[in-house]
């Protein structure tokens, strides 16, 4: 960073930003071959959009280098399990993804790689680790763009961490910032990890604490101001729960103890050291040619193209 001049870096949540782009796409948007490419350029309109509109220093496409951690699956063996193909075919522990998703995504890697864009994951962490890492780091504004809300526990007002999430496809983005998080949820950034974890997530396959919904929960978080004071108010008898909470939260206490590090995300993630400035023209502009002949990749790479170039 050069002195006295504040970058401001933008984090791709990738799986999450292509599955979107995927759903959102119509799959007749296809290469010259015939091959569906809706979930690349989909991506890559995104992309240039975001550019265009948020004008990020700093770039980088966060990737799961494992989607389900073995650390995570240790501590709660029922996380992510749903999504785990059964067919003996497709191999044990891989994730179910549409079978017209799965050939886009190496060349969505392929045209990243082509523009000069940073791709960054890490062997037995997820994307979300990789951004809570580089968010962590950061030493000035960080948007980070994801529609897995359990990136909402990085938002940080002092530290300039917010998060665009695209509602309605991805179409439009919602921009959370700590008042929005409060107004929508009732908790701050690291308040939502412990409202994730008594509400329970079915999609990532965590229980939660039976009867504990979202608005419950943040009535207790609010009340005793995190997670850890929760647990700890369960000894004293005046604590103000009703006997059905105390109940079940004390018959929750073996989840409530491993829950919060599956939750969290980690910081502290080990990551080769790439310079993420956002490239202003294509790192490798042979082979980008290349695939957009391949793929027919159309207006998508033009408009992004035009975006870099600002």
């Amino acid at each position: 960073m050069i002195r006295g001049v504040t970058r401001r870096l933008m984090l791709l949540d990738t799986a999450s930003l292509y599955f979107r782009a995927y759903h959102g796409v119509p799959e007749s948007v296809r290469a010259p071959d015939g091959t569906p490419v809706n979930a690349v350029r989909g991506l890559l309109d995104f992309i240039a959009r975001l550019v265009r509109d948020h004008r990020p220093d700093d770039l980088v496409a966060c990737l799961d280098e494992d989607w389900r951690p073995a650390w995570r699956v240790e501590l709660i063996p029922s996380y992510k399990a749903h999504r785990v193909a059964e067919e003996a075919a497709i191999g044990p522990d891989t994730e179910v993804v549409p079978d017209t998703l799965t050939p886009q995504v190496p060349v969505i890697e392929e045209v990243l790689d082509a523009l000069g864009i940073v791709r960054l994951g890490a062997t037995g962490y997820e994307a979300d680790d990789v951004i809570g890492t580089l968010a962590t780091r950061a030493t000035g504004p960080v948007d980070v763009v994801t529609g897995d809300r359990d990136l909402f526990q990085l938002i940080d007002d002092a530290r300039g961490v917010r998060v665009l999430y695209p509602v309605k496809g991805m179409a439009t983005l919602a921009t959370f910032d700590e008042a929005a998080l409060r107004e929508k949820y009732g908790v701050n950034g690291p308040g939502y990890a412990d409202l994730a974890v008594l509400r329970g997530d079915p999609s990532d396959g965590l229980p939660g604490v039976a009867g504990i919904g979202e608005k419950t929960a943040a009535r207790l978080l609010e009340r005793y101001g995190d997670l850890v004071t929760v647990i700890k108010a369960l000894d004293d008898p005046g604590a103000s729960f009703t006997p059905t909470q105390r109940k079940r939260l004390t018959e929750a206490l073996p989840y409530l103890a491993v829950a919060p590090r599956v939750v969290r995300v980690a910081t502290e993630v080990p990551l080769p050291a790439r310079a993420p400035a956002l490239p202003r023209a294509p790192r490798d502009p042979a082979t980008l040619d290349a695939l957009n002949e391949r793929w027919g990749l159309g207006g998508s790479l033009t408009r992004l193209l035009a975006a870099l170039d600002r």
